[in-house]
């Protein structure tokens, strides 16, 4: 699988410099240039920057590769999160941002894998309401589920997907409510309390959302207009 072309080359390079930073300043933050060396290969063919270097049997080996990791390394970090938390440990949350993480980007590439900004941006917004209903219910739903407390936290997420139903039908009036609508979200979350939690939640809810709404403006393929707009 390993070729020696250009990208073994520079994979190796970053893979040494990880090693030689690391042993000099003894801090973990640089195996993340371990990581990146190992993946750079999958990575650069998943984008589409390496196919002269990679063939279809590779990409297809690698393909099913990287989602049975995916799933592994999701069921681990449950697993983790949940000895955390019966030990009554908090900082398990952190594994559940790494899920949340993980989930969003997987479904926002896969979205934008497609090149139809403008079709992908309804899908962006209803999938991120849907996520923040669901996880924002999680969070309350011991007060129970007729519970004001509970409400106030689901119904959020289910104006923004019904604020992405209705972007299929007034694309550019949407895109500048839901422009307002996500600085004022990240603004509110951020004002709350500066924090990993706060500021990843920020970023998990904001950047698909600021995406989405630019998409919005994009024109539909001409195949795609036809009949629709």
């Amino acid at each position: 699988m390993y070729k020696k072309d250009p990208i073994f080359w520079w994979a190796s390079g970053v893979f040494v410099l990880g090693l030689i930073l690391f042993a000099i300043t003894q801090m973990d933050i640089f195996f993340i240039l371990l990581i990146a060396a190992y993946l750079l290969r999958p990575t650069l063919a998943s984008l589409g920057l390496a196919r002269k270097y990679v063939d279809e049997r590779e990409l297809s080996i690698q393909y099913r590769s990287s989602n049975i990791a995916f799933f592994v390394m999701m069921v681990a970090c449950v697993f983790f999160a949940a000895i955390l938390k019966a030990e009554n440990n908090h900082t398990g949350e952190m594994f559940y941002m790494v899920i949340l993480i993980g989930i969003v980007a997987k479904a926002l590439f896969s979205i934008l894998s497609s090149k139809n900004f403008r079709e992908a941006a309804p899908k962006i917004i209803i999938s991120v309401g849907l996520f923040v209903a669901i996880f924002s219910g999680m969070g309350a739903i011991h007060h129970g589920i007729f519970s004001i407390n509970f409400l106030m936290n689901f119904l959020p997420g289910i104006v923004i997907t019904l604020i992405g139903v209705m972007s299929r039908y007034c694309p550019r009036a949407i895109a500048v409510v839901m422009l307002i609508i996500t600085i004022s979200l990240m603004v509110f979350i951020l004002r709350r309390e500066i924090s990993w939690a706060t500021v990843g939640t920020a970023l998990i809810v904001g950047v698909p959302l600021l995406l989405a709404s630019f998409g919005l403006w994009r024109k539909l393929k001409v195949t795609e207009e036809r009949g629709i707009e």
